[in-house]
């Protein structure tokens, strides 16, 4: 597995919490994406991270496998926040 592709485990040891998001945008798949991508009204694990290259946000759907230079990130735009789940 690449580094930059987050799993549940490696998610929850810099924060304790999963949020959720519903995909809200899947189309426009960027022509060099490989690997997994959203369908549109499902809902997903998600952590979102500041993107190291463009400094904006990026949303990394948990358990997704992608290559680079994408990896399993998205755009903030293609997805809506539903829920939080703090992890005791």
């Amino acid at each position: 597995m690449e580094v930059a592709n987050h799993t549940f485990a490696e998610a929850t040891t810099t924060a304790p919490f999963i949020d959720y998001a519903i995909c809200v945008d899947d189309e426009n798949r960027p022509a060099r994406h490989v690997g997994d991508w959203p369908v549109k009204g499902q809902v997903y694990a998600v952590r979102v991270t500041e993107g190291k290259a463009e400094g904006t946000d990026l949303v990394h759907v948990l358990s997704f496998q992608g290559e680079a230079p994408y990896y399993n990130a998205f755009a903030p735009h293609r997805f809506e926040i539903i829920e939080r789940v703090w992890l005791n």
